[in-house]
């Protein structure tokens, strides 16, 4: 009998384990692991060389729950899509997209989300070239044009990216300013107390920015 019990108490307790593995196993990465992940991903998608992928496969596991590897706080730009410049599926990354990829405090609330309870041990701010939002504050600053309805609220928040970039820049003031723009943003992130910054110093979390370049689907780390 004790020798049953004992069996029953192990299958029992094995239940649980297996009960409490996370949906996506191939997930839990450390920080350098999951960007190494990403920047593979995004090769094979400039290579033409994007994985094939059955939505039906993960439903399943997805349906409790949740653990990508990786958040992502984009560009609103339809011609920018994480999902598939980075050759992932549903339940890999954690998407966060604004007009300008700039920190909100919705956003920054929805990435704290993603490192406090689904333990996500990456974040990206990834902006793009020719951003039409970047674009937008740039005319502001050269030209004072002014937009309308709530569009000058975007412009208003990438001005400080469009000042620190005209102090000193090569090329366009745009293409500077979308960098900047990128690197205050992930700085922005690092420092965010008290989740962020706490995962960020403890090591749990790395933040990084990418540049996605729309002429060849390329990411470039740039932070």
């Amino acid at each position: 009998m004790i020798g049953a019990l004992s069996l029953l108490g192990m299958s029992a307790a094995a239940g649980i384990a297996h009960a409490k593995l996370p949906p996506k196993p191939e997930n839990v990465l450390s920080p350098d692991q999951a960007l190494k992940r990403l920047i593979e991903g995004n090769e094979r998608y400039t290579a033409g060389q994007s994985k094939s992928r059955s939505f039906t496969s993960t439903r399943a596991a997805l349906v409790d729950g949740q653990n990508p590897y990786a958040s992502i706080l984009s560009c609103a730009d339809s011609r920018v899509s994480p999902e598939l410049c980075f050759d992932e599926a549903r339940g890999d990354l954690f998407v966060t997209r604004v007009a300008g990829n700039y920190v909100t405090s919705d956003i920054l609330a929805s990435l704290e989300y993603g490192v406090a309870v689904l333990n996500t041990p990456l974040i990206m701010v990834l902006g793009h070239t020719s951003c039409g939002a970047v674009s937008a504050a740039v005319n502001t600053y050269d030209k004072q044009a002014e937009f309308p309805g709530h569009i000058n609220s975007i412009v208003t928040e990438l001005m400080p990216a469009v000042r620190a970039a005209a102090k000193s820049h090569q090329g366009t003031l745009v293409q500077a300013a979308t960098i900047e723009n990128i690197k205050q943003n992930a700085k922005r992130l690092q420092e965010a107390t008290p989740i962020l910054s706490r995962a960020v110093q403890a090591g749990q979390v790395k933040v990084v920015g990418g540049l996605y370049h729309l002429g060849t689907g390329e990411v470039e780390l740039v932070a």
